[in-house]
C-alpha cells in the first residue's frame, strides 16, 4: 500500500490542483454552446507536436511544446473568426467538428511513416498520468494555470460578459473578436499543458462533466465552481483509488468515476423535479 501511495502520490496532487481552471472553462464553453472546442484545440495542439515530430524533435521537448501552442493559437484564431451570431445557419460546433477531423487526419498522415507514429498519437488519448513523479512536473503547469487564471480574473468582467451575456456585451460595444481571441488563446494554452499530462479523454471530462454537473444543481457562477470544483475533486480521488485498487488505467478511472457521478446527478435532478 505505501508504494502504491508513493506513486499515486504526484498524479493525486495534479488532479486536485490543476482541475479548477479546467472547471471554469468548462462553464464558459457550456454557455458558449461549443461542447467540443477543446477536443479541437487539443488535437490542433496535437498536429504541432506531430509536426515538431516529423522535424526529429523529441516529444518533451520544449520545441515540440512551442509547435503545438503555436497551432494552438492559429487553432484560437480560426475559432475567434468564425464565432457567429445566433440563428445562423452553419453553427460554430459544425465548424469546431470539421477543425477536429482535419487536425485528427493530419497527424495521421504526418506520424504515417514514424516507427513509433501509433504509440505517439495513442499517448495523446492517455497522456502521462501516471508518469508525474517530481514535484516540478506537477508546480510548472499550475504556476502557469495561476497567471492565466489571474489574467481572467483581472478582466473577469469582460470575459465573463463575452461568454455569459453576449448580447450585452455586444450593445456595449466590447470587442467581441479581441476578448474571444484571448479566451481561445487562453484556453488552448490551458488544454495543450494538460494533454501532455492526462490526455485528450482526460482533459474533456475534467472540462465538461463538472460543468454539467453544477449546470444541473445550481444557477450562479460562484455556486457553479463550488460544485464543479468539489465533482472534479471527488472523480479525481476516486479514480485514482480504483486505479490503484484494481489496477486500472489512471485517466480511464476518472473519467469513468466522474461519469458516474453525472448519472448520479441526474437521477438527483430528476427525483427533485418529481418531488
Amino acid at each position: 500500500m505505501t508504494e502504491i501511495l508513493s506513486v499515486m502520490k504526484w498524479p493525486l496532487v495534479a488532479c486536485l490542483i490543476l482541475p479548477p481552471l479546467l472547471v471554469y472553462f468548462g462553464l464558459h464553453i457550456i454557455r458558449r454552446e461549443v461542447i467540443f472546442v477543446d477536443l479541437a484545440l487539443a488535437q490542433v495542439a496535437t498536429l504541432g507536436a506531430c509536426v515538431a515530430i516529423l522535424f526529429h524533435f523529441d516529444p518533451h521537448d520544449w520545441q515540440s511544446y512551442a509547435f503545438s501552442i503555436a497551432f494552438t493559437l492559429i487553432g484560437a484564431a480560426i475559432f475567434t473568426l468564425t464565432r457567429m451570431k445566433e440563428h445562423q445557419q452553419v453553427p460554430q460546433e459544425a465548424l469546431i467538428g470539421i477543425v477536429y477531423v482535419v487536425a485528427a487526419a493530419g497527424g495521421i498522415l504526418l506520424l504515417n511513416n514514424s516507427p513509433h507514429g501509433n504509440e505517439e498519437l495513442k499517448q495523446t488519448l492517455v497522456g502521462e498520468l501516471l508518469y508525474l513523479q517530481t514535484p516540478e512536473q506537477v508546480f510548472k503547469p499550475f504556476a502557469l494555470y495561476a497567471v492565466i487564471g489571474l489574467v481572467h480574473f483581472v478582466f473577469r468582467r469582460k470575459l465573463l460578459a463575452i461568454s455569459f451575456e453576449s448580447a450585452r456585451a455586444e450593445a456595449e460595444g466590447l470587442s467581441i473578436r479581441g476578448w474571444d481571441f484571448l479566451f481561445y488563446a487562453l484556453f488552448g494554452i490551458v488544454v495543450t499543458t494538460f494533454v501532455h499530462i492526462g490526455g485528450v479523454l482526460l482533459v474533456f471530462s475534467y472540462l465538461i462533466i463538472p460543468a454539467v454537473c453544477a449546470n444541473f444543481l445550481a444557477r450562479r457562477l460562484i455556486p457553479m465552481l463550488a460544485i464543479g470544483c468539489a465533482v472534479s475533486t471527488i472523480g479525481s480521488a476516486a479514480g485514482i483509488y480504483c486505479s490503484g485498487l484494481f489496477n486500472w488505467p489512471m485517466g480511464a478511472a476518472i473519467v469513468c468515476v466522474l461519469g458516474g457521478i453525472l448519472l448520479l446527478v441526474v437521477l438527483v435532478q430528476k427525483f427533485r423535479r418529481a418531488a
